[in-house]
């Protein structure tokens, strides 16, 4: 009797589910803090082991097994779903990698990953915030994109999915669906947002699984990859105390000690650049652009720039806006001519028009004097972080990109591909194309195209001068606060 009564139990669950549901879902990838790892997170809804089979062919003769820990989300419904984490380890560097997961009744499809590379090399990524799985104006190309091998990396910079607590966490699992083409291939690496903090953050903490996980619950973490160190930190524990005020002074004291050791391996990593979610500096209309942005660079201006942040990227307003060398309200350019050639203070960059739910945030008609180019277009951002001096950014328009064939290849184009770019490197030959992605593209008329040299910093006042002419001049010593302070026109 015992028998028949445990059969009908388990025939009742089965029956109960979807059919989708016995199948491993919102699979995606992340870095560790060490080179030869690679972090498979996934989700299904009914409890099972964690095992992945890997391998650099498709016999997947390698297997892992990891862990498992039940979600249960805070909404009403209690809805309950099981996290599933395995670390792939020793994967030999610069190798094409396949796997597949395991789920309560049968396997994922099969995904690939490139390991990286074990010396110095250049890595793209894809950077954006704010982007939900309604409106998501940016989605499909950035899946395409991936898959055909732009990209190294994903920078999310807080505000997933509009969001992932939303109708008891159906929005968050939709959402992690949408983004595993992308997820699946690259790591997808994140900071937190505000529209996270739903249950003291619980979706952002359980979905993720990030360097630090154990330690810090995703909210803030760092990491090496190729020539720089890149840090999340967590603007969000200045405006939600009741989660724990204590975690602002936690915060803190790994900031600075990060940075600390950050400086200390400039050899190494010599570019420091930083992710958050709300900006110290933007243009927007409302409370976040004209007195909470206060708060931000009250809590961390002034500790980035004493440890030498080189770039500092953000999400939140939904628009894209490149701000000149700025500390303190001041501009620290590095010339009239460059500005972005040796500044004297960190560069921020807001890029989140990817598109979600809210729309675009408008913006003030008149420009601060830190404001070097702003644009309301739906879009997202690239990064290459090329070697140990040149660093290249671009913002690219979704609303003027319209007509694509090869993955790459652009065809025809309404309007321009990207609304601004600026160059962190020099090495370039010909000044009326750019190199991304491993094919050229024209600079069209609308770019606005700075160079940007930034040295290899021995102490927090060093640079290097370049001269595009003849290549790289003698280390100069330059006090910071006697930086030029004039902006381009």
């Amino acid at each position: 009797m015992l028998i028949i009564l445990l059969v009908f139990v388990n025939s009742f669950i089965l029956s109960d589910c979807k059919a989708d549901d016995v199948y491993p879902e919102q699979i995606h990838l992340s870095f560790t803090n060490e080179v030869n790892e690679m972090m498979v997170t996934w989700s299904s809804m009914i409890d099972t082991i964690a095992v992945v089979e890997y391998g650099q062919d498709l016999k997947l003769n390698k297997n892992a097994t990891g862990t498992t820990t039940k979600f249960v989300d805070g909404g009403i419904m209690k809805r309950v779903q099981y996290i599933h984490r395995v670390k792939l380890n020793a994967l030999e560097p610069d190798k094409a990698y396949f796997y597949h997961c395991r789920g309560p009744s049968g396997w994922s499809q099969i995904f690939w990953f490139h390991s990286q590379p074990s010396k110095s090399w250049s890595p793209k990524f894809a950077v954006y915030g704010d982007l939900g799985n309604a409106n998501a104006r940016s989605m499909m190309r950035l899946q395409r994109e991936t898959q055909s091998g732009l990209y190294d990396a994903v920078l999310h910079v807080g505000d997933i999915a509009y969001d992932l607590d939303s109708q008891n966490g159906k929005v968050g699992n939709d959402f992690m669906r949408q983004i595993q083409p992308i997820a699946a291939y690259v790591p997808y690496m994140t900071c937190v947002g505000n529209h996270e903090q739903k249950y003291n953050f619980s979706n952002y903490k359980n979905r993720f699984t990030m360097p630090m996980y154990e330690k810090t619950e995703n909210l803030w973490f760092s990491w090496n990859i190729g020539p720089a160190h890149i840090i999340s930190f967590s603007t969000e524990v200045i405006f939600y105390q009741e989660y724990g005020e204590f975690l602002i002074d936690e915060q803190f004291q790994w900031l600075e000690q990060d940075l600390k050791e950050a400086n200390k391996n400039r050899k190494n990593q010599p570019w420091i650049i930083t992710i958050g979610h709300r900006p110290m500096y933007c243009s927007g209309y409302g409370l976040d652009c004209h007195k909470r942005e206060t708060l931000i660079r009250g809590a961390f201006e002034d500790l980035f720039y004493k440890y030498g942040v080189d770039f500092e990227i953000y999400g939140h307003e939904h628009a894209y806006e490149r701000m000149y060398p700025v500390y303190n309200n001041t501009v620290y350019n590095g010339s009239y001519e460059n500005p972005y050639t040796n500044p004297g203070a960190p560069v921020h960059i807001i890029t989140g028009s990817p598109g979600n739910r809210e729309l675009r945030t408008p913006l003030k008609i008149r420009k601060m004097d830190w404001d070097a180019f702003r644009s309301r277009d739906y879009g997202y951002s690239r990064m290459h972080v090329i070697n140990e001096t040149h660093l290249y950014f671009e913002q690219v328009s979704d609303n003027q990109v319209k007509t694509f064939t090869k993955p790459h290849e652009i065809v025809s184009l309404s309007g321009t591909l990207s609304q601004d770019a600026f160059h962190l490197h020099a090495s370039i030959s010909d000044e009326n194309s750019m190199v991304f992605g491993g094919h050229v593209m024209e600079v069209m008329e609308t770019y606005t195209t700075i160079e940007l040299v930034v040295g290899e910093l021995k102490s927090l006042k060093f640079t290097r001068e370049f001269d595009s002419s003849s290549g790289y001049k003698e280390l100069v010593i330059r006090n910071r606060e006697q930086s030029s302070t004039t902006t381009d026109t």
